[in-house]
């Protein structure tokens, strides 16, 4: 799927994962996400993140968890894929963990065409100039374009809930994985989808669900 991906529609394969309570939401109103799910579905993770050529996530989700991206626990290692951060002004700070291990793990920073990029330069980082909409974000069809150029065919897509709703409502999500966990968070709690300007239900993006999975108390759908 991901080459015919990039030879029909000049772009990757897209898998979005998203990963929630039982009512939607990544994280309490605090902030405290970890974790939501248990340890089989962090597994499935990191073997959908050794099954794909990269991960992406937003500067949002960078800063917020500054994460790593790398297949663990496997022993695939090898396997772990490009980290692409599509971050508009390259505000992912240097002290990160994606800044100071960029040398020696692929991370390719997409940016916009204003952005600051002396001190990401010294990082070992790729970066990657791309459009911008209106709004100031990343022109995600330029940037996944981009990525097909640079010989991407399936790209994970990780976080953050405005990323993902973006994805969402430019029709670009391949595949869905989700991932709910049997613990409520409430309405206060951080919603795992931006916002989608749905007015009428029937224009709501609907998905096909093909498999449904336990993962020890976790429940896995695969739409």
């Amino acid at each position: 799927i991901g080459f015919l991906s990039r030879i029909t529609k000049n772009r990757p394969a897209i898998t979005l994962k998203l990963a929630a309570s039982l009512d939607g939401r990544i994280a309490t109103h605090s902030g405290d996400s970890r974790w939501i799910t248990g340890p089989q579905s962090r597994r499935h993770v990191h073997m959908l993140r050794a099954n794909h050529d990269a991960v992406m996530i937003g500067s949002g989700t960078a800063i917020a968890d500054d994460p790593d991206l790398s297949v663990r626990n496997l022993g695939l290692a090898d396997r772990s894929p490009v980290r692409v951060v599509l971050d508009t002004s390259l505000r992912t700070p240097l002290a990160s963990r994606l800044a100071k291990t960029a040398e020696k793990s692929a991370t390719w920073m997409c940016h916009g065409p204003d952005a600051d990029t002396q001190d990401w330069c010294k990082t070992g980082a790729n970066l990657i100039p791309c459009s911008t909409i209106d709004t100031g974000q990343i022109d995600l069809m330029d940037a996944l374009e981009k990525l097909a150029t640079k010989g991407l065919t399936r790209v994970l897509v990780e976080g953050g809930g405005q990323l993902a709703a973006s994805l969402i409502k430019l029709d670009l999500v391949d595949e869905l994985q989700t991932f709910t966990a049997g613990v409520a968070i409430g309405g206060d709690g951080r919603a795992q989808l931006g916002a989608l300007g749905i007015d009428a239900l029937k224009t709501a993006p609907r998905f096909k669900l093909v498999d449904s999975r336990n993962l020890d108390g976790d429940i896995l759908n695969i739409w």
